[in-house]
């Protein structure tokens, strides 16, 4: 509920006070359901715990008012429910079913609880039930489509409470008896019909209310379409818009039949924009949308869709920013109207508009975080004002809030299939927008989806270097939630595709991560073998910093396998290369590494001449975590070659730079955290010669590198 709406038995009128705002109606319902909760289940009854949590069906049509009873349900029951009530949408407007995957993403979300980009379905739907086996929630499930969705969702607890929301019976689910909605009583009719005509007009011909209400049947969403239209003309009668609908004819249901009589009525400008709204992704509708669907001007479509609010065709949604969704009831006859009123190329053309205008938005919500970029900042200076955010606080609101919207337009346009240049470059904006204001792996999620919808447009166009960008994101979510096999399997095929494109870069990163697989998997000798091979390619482009850092991952594998003589010669090639391209804090860290290896071959002399080089390049480098870890692998080899003062020595220097080091760190925060944290005083975290001596270049063994989404 939004706070300019009214709940009335499944519709919600604008313009109205929040205090006001009541349910209306279902009086005998809601005791019904209320009764439904507490009656005994078969398995109570056979002397059985229930395995599983009650559910309660809200079954009717949209429009008729479920959703409005099942969140009033909610309202009289969450008390009862210590962690409190989660929401899940079942369906898209259009009908098509939400994949139980993203409505468990959804629950978990909701829950705070982990989802892996890219987890299979079984291990959500498991994830979420282990979330829930010790909570007390209630748990509402709206617009489900069939028993399957609904059930995959239910928790293995009776101490939960699911209800659920459909247009008609969950048959497959044990001990549901549904709650079938009809029309309104007709006093809670004629107090919906008179939140918008006001008192006057509806006890000065009482009968004339009633035959109208019997009309609609008692219908919510049309009753709330016949109210918005008496509100807009004052001097209009009830009566005349019973004669109205009656000289329109019997075809049709009852909500049909005013909505026509309602668009009908409306300028044709207005009635075309309302056409159009059918095309706006997942429901979800802001002035940005309507004004690209229509071609008109921001401000002219924000004002259009505040008129359909009060008229009831649209519902404003609780946001910081302004935006709208169509009634679920209406949604089918919006697309019945552009199916008679448009030409399908006049329909495409609005398609574009719309997916060209979410372009541009998601640029400037990227650009305005690029604030040292002159590049960025002249592009975002040549937009027009209307796509420009304020602040990049502004616009990561922007891109949280029309999220579901943004995820669901990437997904239209690729179903599309007519428009892969719009929906190549969505996608590309969408994953750079949400990398730069949440992060890769705030994303992931949503990353993991969008990377294959990019795959899905360029295997059917015959794109193999979009091709493969797409597979090594996916590889590359995949092996960062532990996906190692599925990720390799990319990868292979990211090579494939890299070598039929002829693209260098592509077949270079594909060849390294199949070697980190091959490392993740412990198969360390294919691992140095595919590193090879990566290393070839490089030295063939003349790519010595990358073929500096290849001989690293090289030495870490041997090392691994133990064949520390062959790693010895590659974590020198590695220091040569590093010094040669003048990378002070990388030939620090390969020269760490090689004193490590020659400690592991038995070679502790060599060792501590090595380590003390190290150390004086890590100096060099100003990278003091790198210094201490090198002061203690000092102790520790001179405690092994029998000198325990020298150890001793190195030892304190080593928490000495610890210590200054996270003393500048507290100064540092304290001056981002302003004078009333910096009071506080810094947080102590001591650490000892385990969290400091960090095998810093073991961990870049496995590293697989990514990179953002082509354009």
């Amino acid at each position: 509920m939004t706070d300019q709406a009214v709940d009335t038995g499944g519709v919600r009128l604008s313009g109205r006070d929040p205090a006001e705002s009541q349910f209306l109606g279902r009086t005998r319902e809601l005791k019904e359901l209320r009764a439904d909760i507490e009656r005994a289940g078969l398995d109570t009854l056979s002397g059985k715990k229930a395995p599983r949590a009650r559910v309660l069906l809200i079954a009717g049509r949209p429009g008729s008012g479920r959703t409005a009873l099942a969140e009033e349900l909610v309202r009289q029951v969450a008390e009862r429910y210590d962690d409190g009530v989660l929401r899940a949408r079942l369906s898209e407007p259009d009908g098509t079913p939400v994949p139980v995957e993203r409505a468990a993403r959804v629950l978990l979300a909701a829950l705070e609880r982990p989802a892996p980009a890219g987890a299979a379905e079984d291990d959500l739907t498991e994830a979420l039930r282990t979330a829930l086996a010790d909570r007390r929630a209630l748990i509402l499930l709206d617009d489900a489509a069939d028993a399957e969705q609904v059930d995959a969702l239910l928790p293995d607890t009776p101490d939960c409470l699911v209800v659920a929301v459909s247009g008609g019976p969950l048959t497959g689910i044990s001990d549901v008896r549904p709650c079938t909605l009809g029309g309104l009583d007709t006093k809670s009719a004629l107090e919906l019909l008179t939140r918008y005509t006001g008192s006057v007009r509806i006890t000065v011909d009482p009968r004339a209310a009633e035959d109208l209400a019997e009309e609609c049947q008692a219908h919510p969403e049309a009753l709330t379409l016949a109210g918005g239209w008496l509100a807009a003309r004052p001097k209009a009668a009830v009566a005349d818009f019973a004669k109205h609908l009656r000289a329109d004819g019997d075809e049709g249901t009852p909500l049909s039949r005013v909505f026509r009589l309602v668009y009908t009525s409306l300028p044709t400008p207005a009635a075309r924009i309302l056409r159009l709204l059918a095309l706006a992704p997942a429901g979800l509708v802001d002035p940005h949308t309507a004004s690209a669907l229509a071609g008109c001007s921001v401000n002219g479509a924000r004002t259009t869709l505040d008129d359909f609010v009060g008229l009831g065709l649209l519902r404003a949604v609780e946001s910081p920013l302004p935006q709208y969704e169509v009634p679920g009831g209406l949604h089918p006859l919006l697309k019945a109207l552009t199916e008679t009123q448009d030409r399908p190329g006049e329909l495409q053309l609005a398609r574009a508009r719309m997916l060209e205008r979410t372009v541009r938005l998601l640029q400037s919500c990227r650009a305005i975080t690029e604030t040292d970029n002159p590049e960025a900042r002249e592009k975002l200076q040549g937009m027009p004002r209307s796509l420009r955010f304020p602040s990049p606080r502004a616009a990561e609101d922007w891109l949280r809030i029309r999220r579901p919207a943004l995820l669901a337009a990437a997904r239209l346009a690729v179903a599309d299939g007519e428009l892969d240049t719009l929906a190549r470059r969505l996608m590309s904006q969408l994953v750079r927008a949400m990398v730069a204001h949440f992060g890769t792996q705030a994303a992931a999620a949503d990353l993991y989806g969008i990377h294959r919808l990019v795959l899905d447009v360029a295997e059917r166009r015959g794109l193999p270097r979009e091709q493969a960008a797409a597979l090594l994101n996916l590889g590359d979510l995949d092996a960062q939630t532990g996906r190692t096999e599925d990720a390799l399997a990319r990868y292979r095929a990211a090579l494939d595709a890299g070598r039929e494109a002829n693209d260098p870069y592509a077949t270079g990163r594909a060849t390294e991560s199949v070697g980190g697989a091959h490392l993740e998997l412990g198969d360390f000798d294919r691992a140095a073998d595919w590193f090879g091979r990566a290393l070839a390619q490089r030295l063939a482009r003349d790519d010595r910093a990358e073929a500096a850092r290849l001989y690293g991952r090289i030495g870490a594998a041997q090392t691994y396998a133990g064949r520390y003589g062959e790693a010895q010669r590659s974590w020198r090639a590695a220091v040569a290369g590093h010094r040669r391209n003048g990378e002070v804090a990388a030939h620090a860290r390969a020269l760490s590494e090689l004193a490590r290896v020659q400690e592991y071959a038995g070679r502790p002399e060599e060792s501590l001449a090595t380590c003390h080089e190290a150390v004086e390049w890590a100096r060099r480098a100003e990278d003091v975590r790198l210094q201490a870890a090198l002061q203690l692998r000092l102790a520790d080899t001179l405690e092994r070659l029998g000198d325990p003062a020298a150890a001793q020595l190195h030892r304190g220097t080593a928490e000495r730079l610890l210590g200054e080091e996270e003393a500048e760190q507290a100064d540092a925060e304290r001056a981002e955290a302003g004078p009333e944290q910096a009071e506080e005083g810094p947080e102590q975290a001591e650490e000892g010669p385990e969290q400091a001596d960090l095998p810093k270049q073991d961990a870049d063994a496995c590293e697989i590198r990514s990179t953002s989404a082509e354009d």
